[in-house]
């Protein structure tokens, strides 16, 4: 069998499946599968494919026909162009959280030294992304889940930033109550905000394979607002920022939890599909 062939066997598997993207996620899984890049997948068409390399590529297709996402089998997802690990602890990082990241870029110079704060960093994705972009910047990145925060480390050693990541497995703030307050330029966070009883009506893919502790917001969605944005009143110094992605329809109720803990100027950042995705505010 040819490289071709069995790229062409594995796309129309997921053709016929009526996976939403059956050639891209060939492609994806194949390429891994032999070693190679996207780009080799089709310069290399015709060489030929050992029996083991085959074999662990239609295991990949196995696992996609059985509804795992592409991110979950290779065990890595691509966030702002660049790689991260994931492990089962962690959310899988979603383009739509790109979002928060360029607005948080906008707001800021990349020059400048500024200390974060991210609660329920997961991946690191954001905490890592803000980081590489930003080189003089410093990082607590704060997570409930040990396992979640070692994926997040091995994020910043890949992507050379651990001088300047630190990890933090807590409650959210709750191990930072005690430190000085207002010293913080920034906190963000992609926190929990979907609503217990919407959890059944996700689809396969995410709520049999994300961790629920990263989904579920509470019967309301917006349990772990309310616990960051008070938090975040007392971690960031006046005029210092927060940048939450948020659900689609949360909006108005996230922006009355900000203005109750006096903060102000804030914008809602639409993301490419034309949702509300992230709320930033300043901490007056």
């Amino acid at each position: 069998m040819t490289v071709s062939q069995l790229y062409r066997q594995v796309r129309d598997l997921f053709r016929d499946a009526q996976i939403e993207l059956p050639e891209l996620d060939a492609k994806l899984l194949v390429s891994a599968a032999l070693g190679i890049s996207i780009s080799d997948l089709m310069l290399r068409g015709d060489d030929p494919v050992s029996e083991t390399k085959s074999a662990t590529a239609k295991t990949h297709a196995e696992k996609r026909l059985a509804g795992m996402p592409v991110g979950r089998i290779l065990g890595e997802r691509e966030f702002y162009g660049r790689r991260f690990v994931m492990n089962p602890a962690t959310l899988e990082p979603r383009s739509d959280t790109e979002a928060l990241i360029d607005a948080v870029l906008a707001l800021s110079v990349p020059t400048q030294e500024q200390l974060f704060c991210d609660l329920g960093t997961g991946t690191g994705a954001i905490a890592v992304t803000l980081l590489a972009e930003m080189k003089r910047s410093r990082m607590v990145a704060v997570d409930l889940s040990f396992e979640a925060l070692s994926c997040a480390s091995e994020n910043a050693d890949l992507h050379e930033v651990s001088d300047r990541f630190l990890p933090l497995c807590a409650d959210y703030a709750s191990a930072l109550a005690g430190a000085k307050s207002g010293v913080f330029d920034w906190v963000v966070s992609n926190p929990p905000y979907i609503r217990t009883h919407d959890l059944g009506m996700l689809s396969p893919e995410v709520i049999q394979h994300d961790p629920v502790l990263a989904l579920d917001g509470g019967v309301t969605g917006l349990d772990s607002y309310v616990r960051i944005i008070a938090q975040a009143e007392m971690l960031l110094k006046s005029g210092g920022r927060i940048a939450l992605e948020i659900g689609f329809d949360q909006a108005g109720a996230v922006e009355k939890q900000l203005r109750h803990h006096s903060f102000g100027a804030i914008e809602i950042v639409k993301d490419l599909s034309g949702n509300d995705r992230v709320l930033l505010a300043c901490r007056q």
